[in-house]
């Protein structure tokens, strides 16, 4: 622990670590630390879902979902095989963090992609072991960015100014945003999915404000209102 907070500390970073410990009742825990760009813990998260091989070797299951406030957005933790649960997966949508880390020794696959695009967050996989890459993935799904068979390590910027809209009813109102304005907005397609990431990079407007004003909405929001329309029309 004193390594990672030094590390933290002398790059003025976030850092997130998974470590096995004793909690303040003496439960074994799998847990993520979150230091702060001071080196001092910010918060942890209690592996909800630990192997079967955890739990036998003494490791208690934790159950709450805890959500940390950055200076840059709101961050959340999964661990290792916590990521082939909905259940948790789908208690991380409802609380709708910017960014997911993943320390794990399991890859995952797509199923990275489906907790990105589902939590409309960024995904940082930080996956140990040989011949497996730590990838960045965007709320979309798409990496980003990705370890290689020469580096053990990947950056990437991002942006979290971003929301992510469907297409129906949008197509003219994004080509009528972009016109406006030009290279401070970026509007990232993947093909397939029917639904696009505006990302604001105007200094002065925030892409909040770039959908109000030509009337776009968000795509939960359309989701919802597709849900309600169904609704009022079942017989």
């Amino acid at each position: 622990m004193i390594f990672f907070a030094s590390v933290a500390k002398s790059t003025g970073s976030y850092l997130v670590y998974s470590m096995n410990r004793y909690d303040e009742n003496g439960v074994l825990r799998n847990t993520g630390v979150l230091l702060g760009r001071n080196g001092e813990t910010v918060g942890m998260y209690d592996k909800n879902y630990p192997t079967i091989g955890e739990i036998e070797g003494g490791i208690m299951p934790g159950t709450s979902v805890p959500v940390f406030d950055c200076d840059f957005g709101k961050l959340a933790i999964a661990i290792c095989y916590d990521l082939n649960f909905d259940k948790l997966r789908e208690r991380y949508v409802a609380l709708d963090p910017d960014v997911i880390v993943f320390p794990s020794a399991y890859h995952g696959g797509f199923v990275e992609s489906i907790w990105a695009y589902s939590c409309r967050a960024f995904f940082i996989g930080a996956i140990s072991g040989r011949g497996t890459h730590s990838q960045v993935r965007d709320p979309l799904g798409e990496i980003i960015a990705s370890s290689t068979n020469y580096f053990n390590y990947t950056v990437a910027n991002i942006n979290l100014d971003y929301k992510l809209v469907h297409l129906d009813y949008h197509r003219g109102k994004l080509k009528n945003l972009k016109k406006k304005y030009g290279h401070s907005v970026q509007i990232t397609e993947p093909g397939g999915l029917g639904v696009v990431l505006v990302t604001s990079e105007n200094e002065h407007v925030g892409v909040k404000e770039m959908l109000k004003e030509f009337d776009i909405e968000a795509v939960d929001d359309y989701f919802r209102r597709s849900h309600l329309v169904k609704k009022q029309n079942e017989h």
